[in-house]
């Protein structure tokens, strides 16, 4: 049955050989609350770790049973049975963990690192090509096209359920809570939120051809530290006729202030055959909160088919990129979430940028010939 199939495909395959040793860099959240728990809860086999705090890499060793703790990335990628890197720190750190990293004497065959990829596109770019340079595949961690709602809507896409596509939007209405190393970046929601948007909708969609945003600072967050990108607006455009848009908004009402609350992230895809709803479970966390999908098609008699699964995105989407690579890596093949792929989800947050900077509908192939410009 079409359903079975359905329910099937939000699942990611998992390695054949899950005993590659992983090895961790970074213990804060991502990595001790999702990384960690999803990897052990499927098999997988972290085999070490490393911190910028010594202390806080054995907490999560002594969590989640990692044998070895390294003071430094440079030894914990000498150790032979680190195989694949994951890399789960501030993205004004990456560039450099992972330059670290592949200079060291390793055996690395692939690094996952975390989204968003570097700090801007020409960061980005150049962690692409240090890896390729060093014949190691790189995959990014941009875990919400793992979500078990957002697969199953591509997987209702590709099948032709909801024929071509017309229409695809996003409501968040969430308070993330930020980190501390946000507050040196001058930067918040298009480049940590509004990234999973962006990218999901290029996997649902493809590259669109030029977008539009507009942005005003978080009247919440602006009373911690100064940024410019709080709430985020944005309309995509496609040569084709689809259109795409999404309101970030982070602010979400004085919920945190006195008044009630209303969160939570609603999407919708609108086809020409049918028509898919759902909601993404984050902003209940802790609280275990499955995402949904509702759909219906020009062939159901007005139906609605609501099929329904226990998993959350938070921890549970997060075996998806580790397994994506592990997969890629035994069968030969490249990542869904390869390195080159994402270089299309960069260069779409950096024209969100210069779309509400200069107020102007801006195309992702002006922030590439940019920085081939600059090289």
């Amino acid at each position: 049955m079409f359903e079975d199939s359905l329910l099937k495909s939000i699942h990611t395959p998992l390695p054949l050989d899950r005993s590659v040793g992983i090895g961790c860099v970074g213990a804060g959240f991502i990595m001790a609350d999702c990384h960690l728990v999803a990897y052990r809860r499927h098999g997988l086999n972290p085999v070490a770790i490393t911190s910028r705090t010594r202390t806080n890499a054995e907490a999560a060793a002594n969590r989640h049973g990692i044998a070895k703790v390294y003071d430094t990335v440079e030894q914990l990628v000498a150790d032979p049975n680190v195989k694949v890197l994951d890399v789960a720190v501030p993205p004004d750190c990456e560039a450099d963990i992972i330059r670290r990293a592949l200079a060291a004497p390793n055996s690395l065959r692939g690094i996952l690192a975390q989204k968003p990829l570097g700090s801007n596109y020409s960061e980005a770019a150049a962690i692409v090509k240090m890896c390729d340079d060093a014949g190691v595949v790189l995959s990014v961690n941009q875990n919400m096209r793992f979500d078990h709602s957002v697969r199953a809507c591509k997987y209702l896409l590709d099948s032709g359920k909801l024929g071509d596509p017309v229409l695809a939007t996003i409501d968040m209405r969430a308070i993330p809570h930020w980190m501390p190393w946000q507050e040196r970046q001058g930067w918040v929601t298009l480049r940590i939120m509004s990234i999973h948007h962006l990218d999901t909708f290029r996997y649902w969609l493809g590259n669109p051809d030029r977008i539009f945003a507009s942005v005003t600072p978080d009247p919440r967050t602006s009373q911690k530290f100064d940024h410019q990108d709080g709430i985020a607006l944005y309309i995509l455009e496609y040569d084709s006729g689809v259109r795409a848009s999404a309101w970030d908004d982070v602010w979400a009402g004085p919920a945190r202030e006195g008044a009630a609350d209303d969160i939570g992230i609603r999407w919708r895809v609108e086809g020409t055959r049918g028509m898919a709803r759902g909601t993404i479970g984050w902003p209940g966390y802790p609280e275990r909160t499955p995402s949904t999908l509702d759909y219906t098609t020009i062939d159901d008699s007005g139906g609605w088919h609501q099929p329904r699964w226990d998993e959350a995105w938070f921890p549970d989407a997060f075996i998806g990129p580790m397994a994506d690579l592990l997969c890629s890596l035994e069968s030969g093949t490249v990542p869904q979430g390869n390195g080159q792929d994402n270089l299309h989800t960069m260069a779409l947050v950096d024209a969100a940028y210069l779309s509400a900077q200069q107020h102007i509908a801006v195309s992702p192939s002006d922030i590439v010939n940019q920085c081939f410009d600059r090289e």
